[in-house]
């Protein structure tokens, strides 16, 4: 008996059966509810994403993947959860450009982006938008520049801190242009939207996930986006790199990782589950009509990603003295 049992599981095997099973349905991954967590507040750009694309998973895998936002030192406390979490892929972690940021800022983390996370796939690129209140006389990025260099240190403009997705391009701007305008920074993404709502700050260099509507509504003016390309459901709207800007191309970078040492067939799961669900004719419909773009990578070029953009924003922030608030 005991040899017939051995002799079926070598013929499992050899039939290319794995322990972690092929996708939905297998029996063994996954076999329960997998979390995913979002290191921001509900209604950040992040959130949204993830929202829309773990609703996806969740048909893909066949299980529910539910989000479960654990905000906090910018971002840092949901990274720190995912990276003490067991390494069997029901733990994922929504992955933005502000952690790239981090670890350029802060001197002691409580985890290592590079080491203790092994990356799943970059799932899409949210491109920011000057905005500024209706009440400023500028609809042009000229007319911008021209009023912070007619009134040196008189313009403001909001983010949810230094280094944060709304700060880069900021900084990146300012320093192409060469104007003096000043950093107010808030707690958060949500506060930083309502000082330019309110006209307590004239500028904002605005996710545009959460800024669309108030754009459509008149309550903000869309100066240029941050991105080098366009955007399909906003044709008319200018890049700063065609404004004469080409060295302010930036968008935020939304991905999924996974505690290291989760073994190799459930990052290859996840991966073909979170990419198929980016595929689904509502799933692309709903992130293009927010303006994002879709991207959808291997596991082995998120990675490449990452690295590359903690170098670059390395450099970005040295040559700009830019501290934690």
């Amino acid at each position: 008996m005991k040899n017939c049992l051995a002799l079926a599981f070598i013929s499992l095997l050899a039939l290319g059966y794995s322990p972690y099973g092929q996708g939905a349905g297998s029996g063994h991954f996954p076999e329960r509810s997998v979390r995913y967590v979002v290191p921001d507040s509900a209604g950040s750009g992040g959130d949204i994403i993830g929202r829309i694309v773990s609703a996806g998973m969740s048909e893909t895998l066949g299980q529910q993947v539910f989000v479960d936002n654990r905000a906090g030192a910018s971002s840092n406390l949901g990274a720190d959860y995912v990276a003490k979490s067991s390494p069997d892929g029901y733990t994922l972690l929504a992955v933005s450009t502000t952690l790239s940021a981090n670890v350029n800022l802060f001197k002691t983390l409580t985890y290592d982006l590079s080491k203790d996370f092994a990356a799943v796939t970059q799932l899409a690129l949210t491109p920011h938008v000057l905005v500024v209140h209706p009440a400023q006389p500028v609809k042009t990025v000229a007319e911008f520049i021209r009023l912070a260099k007619a009134k040196p240190g008189s313009l403001n403009y909001s983010s949810p801190g230094s280094g944060t997705s709304a700060f880069i391009p900021a900084e990146l701007f300012r320093r192409a242009a060469n104007i003096d305008i000043v950093h107010i920074p808030y707690k958060g993404g949500g506060p930083a939207l309502q000082a330019v709502l309110a006209g307590e700050v004239q500028a904002y260099f605005a996710p545009i996930l959460t800024t669309l509507s108030h754009i459509r509504q008149g309550s903000l003016r869309a100066i240029a986006l941050t991105s080098a390309q366009h955007l399909p459901l906003m044709p008319e709207l200018t890049t700063l790199a065609e404004s004469g800007f080409p060295e302010v191309d930036f968008s935020n970078s939304l991905g999924l990782v996974v505690p290291a040492k989760t073994p190799p067939e459930i990052i290859d799961i996840l991966n073909r589950q979170a990419t198929n669900s980016l595929k689904k004719p509502d799933t692309k419909k709903r992130i293009n009509d927010l303006g994002g773009i879709i991207i959808g990578s291997s596991a082995t070029d998120y990675s490449a990603f990452i690295n590359k953009e903690i170098t670059t924003l390395g450099e970005l922030f040295k040559k700009a003295n830019v501290k934690p608030d």
